[in-house]
């Protein structure tokens, strides 16, 4: 689901809100959400999951191309922990699909 996928539902959703208003409401919540992210603070809805920053140490990494050592600093990165209900609801709900590794190649035929 996109950014505007979940506009278009919600304004389906909600008739008494115009597309605009439910746009300007998404980018209220991800930019308040965001902000709040940038500024160190963990942020947890109930049922659904919770939002946090993980630090990366900083390490030692190789250059693709020239295979010269680079020195990759440290980053602070967002991380989503999903929820018990979500991952209940999720796994409720997702039908369990064949792993491809299981799956036989099929080869193209060789004339032989």
């Amino acid at each position: 689901m996109t950014r505007s996928d979940l506009v278009a539902q919600l304004a389906e959703r909600f008739s008494q809100l115009t597309h605009r208003d439910t746009e300007f409401a998404v980018k209220t919540i991800l930019d308040a959400m965001s902000d709040a992210l940038a500024r160190g603070h963990r942020i947890e809805i109930r049922g659904f999951g919770s939002f946090s920053i993980n630090r990366r140490p900083p390490r030692v990494g190789r250059n693709p191309r020239s295979g010269e050592q680079v020195v990759i600093p440290e980053k602070l990165v967002p991380h989503f922990k999903p929820g018990k209900a979500l991952r209940e609801s999720v796994d409720a709900q997702v039908p369990v699909q064949d792993d491809p590794a299981d799956k036989p190649l099929n080869k193209p035929a060789t004339g032989d």
